[in-house]
């Protein structure tokens, strides 16, 4: 049997609609045409620089024309794309450099401090900057992609602290793209505002969509609420992709304005929204579409239908057309309104983790994907989604794991053990809160804890504050009761 194969999707769309829009960036626009030989110039520098098919390739970058030309001409190679979030601290960053066997890192010259940093860690890796690649060079340029091949990795935290590297082949990238249009449609002056990351799969996967459609792109290097409101407003963006704080915001600017007819799409990612928020669109008239997914199934495998907009408030939808849904408790299937883990399969969900058989031996069983979210099903098959894992913080979009916290926490040499959970923040959703308990005899401050969790988290995985308890509460089996972390704050408030 051949193995699955389509025509390179740049490649092909620029043969098939050469004079579309394909990005729009800080008021340039680049046809489909333009994108292709940009790419295509840039497959022949990083060909020249050692860039081979087959490698893990990393790629430090921000939302930019030339990190949407960067990505593409790495798929004209046919490298397998490491992609990093820019927001990581060095020690994050290298970890998953060395984790993912780069011995290549494309970035640029804005994230010079943090590439030294991961130099002098990983002094084999070798970091390409794009402002100092050749002038040209020649490539081999793929002429197809194999659906299994690997595409992209992007790491994901787990419970256990440590991240975990997505497989994400063409062939999720392809049947993710099929499934939203499915869902949502295709109209010929669509135009889909980014202004969330690339380096996360909500972004990453307007980029697919874009050439996959032939659909212009709006993308914006900083979500800035006046701005995406001015481009649906006045500009013809008719889709936006948001979190919860993005879209918060952009109604507080909205005011007493309406946004045109033509604006048809507002998808809302991220975690479950409030229904008040939800509600305050509805008024407005704005199509909120919820969605549930997550790097494991190249973003949404869950969205509500366009139709079901007004009527179903608050919940993610159905499963989109390739894949299925279903809500397991205890081994057995549960009925409607009985909660219990979402369990996910389709062609667009991942095959495993990288180098690590044994999360993926956990996770995926008879190729269905265990999430470990909670979620019920209403009578209609309509998925309503409680929590986000049981641990996990959602704080502006991001993904905040207690664990990692509580591992950093405890390098510290006056902790004794620690304990992180999530609370509600007006801002931002949600902000990490650690407990922390000390070894006997010995003294830390908050403020020294803080700026020990500087030097290896991320900003937004930074606790808010540091409160000292004797003890942790866990239950009969040790196990930490985050629930009551959350009463302690309470408490003490």
């Amino acid at each position: 049997m051949t193995e699955e194969k389509l025509p390179n999707w740049l490649k092909n769309r620029a043969h098939l609609s050469p004079d579309r829009p394909a990005i729009e960036f800080e008021g340039s626009t680049y046809t489909f045409l333009e994108l292709h030989r940009l790419t295509e110039k840039m497959a022949g520098k990083l060909a020249a620089s050692g860039i081979k098919a087959g490698e893990p390739c990393a790629v430090l970058l921000r939302n930019h024309i030339d990190s949407v030309v960067m990505i593409h001409a790495l798929f004209y190679l046919g490298a397998k794309i490491v992609v990093l979030n820019n927001k990581l601290t060095v020690r994050e960053l290298s970890w998953q450099i060395k984790d993912s066997e780069s011995m290549r890192l494309i970035s640029e010259e804005g994230f010079i401090e943090k590439l030294s940093g991961i130099q002098s860690l990983l002094p084999d890796v070798e970091v390409l900057l794009k402002e100092e690649l050749p002038a040209q060079g020649t490539a081999d340029i793929r002429d197809d992609f194999y659906l299994e091949d690997t595409a992209t990795i992007m790491y994901t935290s787990g419970t256990t602290g440590h991240p975990k590297g997505v497989i994400q082949s063409f062939g999720n990238h392809w049947w993710s793209a099929v499934g939203s249009v499915l869902n949502l449609g295709l109209r010929e002056e669509d135009s889909w505002y980014c202004a969330v990351p690339i380096f996360h799969i909500s972004g990453l996967s307007i980029l697919m969509k874009s050439v996959i459609y032939g659909m212009k792109v709006v993308l914006v290097e900083k979500f800035d609420e006046h701005e995406a409101n001015r481009a649906i407003l006045n500009n013809g963006v008719t889709m936006i992709s948001v979190v919860t704080a993005m879209l918060n915001r952009m109604l507080h600017d909205l005011g007493a304005a309406r946004y045109p007819e033509t604006f048809r799409c507002a998808l809302l990612g991220g975690g479950p929204a409030p229904v008040h928020m939800l509600e305050a669109c509805r008024e407005k008239g704005i199509p909120v579409y919820q969605t549930y997914g997550m790097t494991e199934t190249a973003s949404q495998i869950v969205t509500l239908a366009p139709e079901n907009a007004m009527t179903k408030v608050g919940s993610a939808g159905k499963a989109l057309f390739p894949s299925q849904l279903r809500i397991e408790k205890d081994g057995k299937i549960c009925g409607p309104g009985v909660p219990g883990e979402i369990v996910v399969s389709g062609p667009n969900v991942t095959k495993g983790y990288l180098n690590r058989l044994d999360a993926t031996e956990q996770a995926i069983s008879g190729g269905w994907l265990y999430t470990g979210d909670l979620g019920y099903l209403d009578e209609e098959g309509f998925l309503y989604v409680l929590d986000r894992r049981s641990d996990l913080i959602i704080s502006g979009g991001e993904n905040v794991y207690p664990a990692e916290i509580e591992n950093v926490l405890s390098t510290h040499p006056a902790v004794f053990e620690a304990g992180v959970t999530g609370i509600d923040h007006e801002t931002w959703g949600q902000v990490p809160l650690a407990f922390v308990v000390r070894h006997k005899g010995m003294e830390v401050s908050e403020a020294e804890l803080l700026a020990h969790c500087r030097e290896g988290l991320a900003a937004y995985k930074i606790p808010r504050n540091v409160l000292f308890l004797e003890e942790l509460p866990r239950n009969g089996a040790s196990k930490l009761l985050r629930r009551e972390l959350k009463k302690r704050w309470g408490d003490q408030k």
